[in-house]
């Protein structure tokens, strides 16, 4: 029986604790084919960029905690990881994505930012069932692992259901493990923050600003969001559809054009 190959990538990092746990997760079940192709440095909170200026440097590495698992370390962001991976490294297209298990939560909004969630996304485009992982915290190992088996459990599940090609599933493990409730599917829910930038001045008097906002809760959120969920202790597992048209607008968007009647 053909094992199932599945893409490993992140944005911490190639050799951060929550893809090596993920990865020897995925190992230990002897199920499936690995490749593991993850940005050579931390690339966090870059969205969905992608390298177009310079040349993607690519190293072929070994864990040191399991010399059987090999990878690719790239010079770029998570997004190029997957793009690369897929058009370019891999001799055959994979049977699933999984981005992660990132070192802090990607809830709400800050999907938006996040190169973890970015890189299930680029998978999405390239027509691949992905799955982001987050750990809501700076977590332990035994948080890693715990994570880590969640995710193993679950994605077999989630290719069996034929979910929608065109959707991801973005999960979020709160890191006091030991707490956990249980687990709710959930929709995405809204981060904001106060005092976003911190004003600075440097030696040469100069003014500099410092991104350092904090997190204001909203008590008022549905019961059904990330946020709520795993404030409240529970694993959240969220749908995130793309693409990104609003459909439902186009008739009455047309309509607004033809009343313009714009004249090239």
């Amino acid at each position: 029986m053909k094992k199932q190959h599945i893409l490993i990538t992140n944005d911490d990092g190639i050799y951060a604790e929550g893809i090596q746990r993920l990865s020897q997760c995925l190992y230990e079940n002897n199920s499936y084919r690995l490749t593991i192709v993850a940005p050579d440095r931390e690339r966090s909170a870059v969205g969905h960029a992608i390298t177009m200026h310079r040349p993607l440097l690519v190293d072929e590495i070994s864990y040191l905690h399991n010399p059987d698992l090999k990878g690719y370390s790239v010079n770029g962001t998570p997004s190029d990881c997957v793009k690369l991976a897929i058009e370019a490294i891999l001799d055959d297209k994979p049977d699933l994505v999984i981005s992660g298990i990132n070192r802090g939560s990607n809830l709400g909004t800050d999907v938006l930012y996040s190169g973890t969630v970015s890189a299930a996304v680029e998978g999405l485009i390239l027509d691949i069932p992905s799955i982001a992982i987050s750990l809501t915290g700076n977590g332990s190992s035994a948080s890693f692992d715990y994570a880590a088996r969640f995710v193993c459990q679950l994605f077999p599940l989630l290719l069996d259901a034929e979910l929608p090609a065109a959707t991801l599933i973005n999960i979020n493990v709160p890191t006091a493990v030991e707490k956990i409730k249980g687990v709710m599917a959930t929709k995405l829910g809204n981060r904001r923050y106060r005092n976003a930038f911190e004003k600075r001045i440097d030696p040469r008097g100069r003014i500099y600003y410092w991104l350092a906002g904090e997190l204001v809760e909203d008590d008022n959120e549905d019961v059904d969001t990330d946020t709520r969920a795993v404030r409240e202790g529970y694993i959240s597992v969220t749908p995130i559809h793309f693409p990104l048209t609003n459909v439902n607008i186009l008739p009455a968007l047309k309509n607004v054009l033809e009343k313009m009647n714009f004249k090239a």
